[in-house]
């Protein structure tokens, strides 16, 4: 795992979040907040988790979407009082007992906690982090998350990771209309068959593409499925394959 972490500070800095991300920064006051920012056009840019901090909000994003990030949010900084900076904190995380001062992750309880230090974790992790994932149908950057992804089909709404109720933020009328106006036909499922599957593997139903495998661990997979196809059975890699939705 190989995160970044951002201090935010200044005056403004609550309601510049609460502007431009999905999920509602008020909930600060009640521990982690799990989020992401979107295209104008609703597509996928990051998604990260907010920390509440002394005179401060921590941004915990990806390392490979770090950088990006911040050049988004400094375009829209414009003249607020809002400070950015990159900080060495360290991300802990673990699915043993929550030590204090850590948040427990909002996506899932299975997923423990998440803290922030200055020095790196040195209990030894022996959680299948990846396993893990796929068990609960949690999505990942540069996995499941890509810059083709709404965050409805990679199953935001289920993660705690957008607030219908809070407003607006960029991308917000596309969200809206696809959770009020569409029924999603396509998006996160989670696929068994009898054998290991292969990540990138066509996933097929009576010939016709319906997906294709992510994500595995052992005989378990994050997929991305056409659903109206995946109703009339579906297999990969010469396996028939079991489904369930994610979304």
């Amino acid at each position: 795992m190989s995160r970044k972490v951002y201090r935010i500070t200044g005056s403004d800095r609550t309601e510049f979040l609460q502007g431009l991300v999905t999920n509602n920064v008020t909930k600060l006051k009640d521990g982690l907040v799990y989020t992401a920012m979107l295209t104008p056009q609703g597509k996928y840019i990051a998604d990260f988790f907010l920390a509440p901090a002394e005179e401060a909000i921590l941004l915990d994003v990806d390392a490979e979407l770090g950088p990006g990030l911040m050049q988004r949010l400094t375009m829209y900084k414009l003249r607020s009082d809002v400070q950015i900076e990159e900080t060495a904190l360290h991300v802990h995380r673990d699915v043993t007992s929550r030590p204090q001062g850590a948040f427990a992750d909002p996506r899932s309880d299975k997923l423990g906690w998440r803290a922030y230090r200055e020095t790196p974790q040195e209990d030894e992790d022996t959680t299948d982090w990846e396993a893990l994932r796929v068990a609960n149908g949690i999505p990942a950057p540069g996995r499941e998350l890509t810059p083709d992804s709404f965050i409805l089909e990679m199953g935001f709404e289920r993660l705690n990771g957008v607030d219908f109720k809070k407003g607006c933020f960029v991308g917000q009328e596309v969200v809206a209309r696809m959770k009020h106006k569409t029924e999603l036909r396509k998006g996160l499922a989670r696929v068994t068959a009898d054998a290991p599957l292969s990540a990138g593997d066509e996933i097929t139903s009576g010939g016709k593409p319906a997906g294709k495998v992510l994500t595995t661990a052992h005989n378990a997979a994050l997929a991305y499925l056409r659903f109206d196809r995946a109703e009339k059975g579906i297999e990969a890699g010469g396996q028939k394959l079991e489904f369930e939705r994610l979304v």
